[in-house]
């Protein structure tokens, strides 16, 4: 695979061209065409099984077999489903972690931390978080860094619904101040509507269904536009019509 890193702020910060991933005699990604425009928060749905992480990895140059050509800012960051922290450093070395060891990373560190309403856990050590704190934690990880392209791997999977509700707000406070271009993996259509510009169905290691998110602002599950998208993304995903399908 050809993975080409840039700089320069272009319109355009994804280019993926015929993108294929295949493992054994199954072709999990087959020859896909993505491209993700600066400061645009788009969200990669799909059954399991469907290639979504799969593509996700592909663009964090997280996979070497990977086939096709691929184009990502040189500067990303990606948010796992498990926060994936060091359990025997602390929570401020955590969010530093392969940055240089130097009082103004630090002080950056503790900023981000303070984004994400967690100034007072920079001494604490993981196993003292929540899981919501957890994951906090792990996007001010990927903050710290500035990207211009987060990958977000399904990191709320894991959370009860009220905690989710929460980092919904938290990422669009955050994703609508710094402005990264973004992608979401993620199972829960309801989600990927609340949250992107663009929704991209997975079926088959394909992009069947490619649609802006045309809801007005705030996002209501109520509103006849949410509900008419997520009928019409569901049917895309084979499942029936359920208030929180994933």
């Amino acid at each position: 695979m050809a993975t080409d890193l840039v700089d320069n702020d272009t319109q355009t910060v994804v280019v993926a061209r015929g993108v294929r991933r295949v493992f054994g005699a199954q072709t999990v990604l087959d020859g896909l065409d993505v491209e993700i425009a600066a400061g645009e928060f788009v969200a990669l749905l799909g059954r399991s099984g469907s290639g979504k992480s799969t593509f996700l990895r592909a663009l964090g140059a997280l996979d070497p077999d990977v086939q096709g050509h691929i184009r990502v800012p040189a500067k990303q960051a990606v948010v796992f489903q498990e926060p994936r922290l060091l359990p025997w450093q602390k929570v401020l070395t955590n969010v530093t972690i392969g940055l240089p060891n130097n009082a103004t990373v630090r002080e950056q560190g503790r900023a981000a931390l303070a984004e994400v309403h967690l100034e007072d856990k920079a001494g604490a050590w993981p196993r003292t978080l929540s899981g919501g704190e957890a994951q906090r934690v792990a996007l001010a990880r990927a903050l710290v860094r500035e990207p211009q392209l987060l990958l977000l791997d399904e990191p709320f999977g894991a959370l009860d619904a009220l905690t989710r509700i929460r980092m919904h707000g938290l990422l669009l406070r955050l994703y609508r101040k710094y402005r990264p271009a973004v992608l979401l993996v993620t199972h829960d259509v309801d989600e990927a509507i609340l949250l992107a510009d663009r929704v991209i169905v997975l079926t088959d290691g394909a992009i069947s269904l490619s649609t802006r998110v045309d809801v007005p602002q705030p996002r209501s599950r109520d509103s006849r536009e949410f509900t008419a998208l997520r009928r019409r993304l569901l049917a895309e995903l084979g499942v029936g019509d359920e208030p929180d399908a994933r």
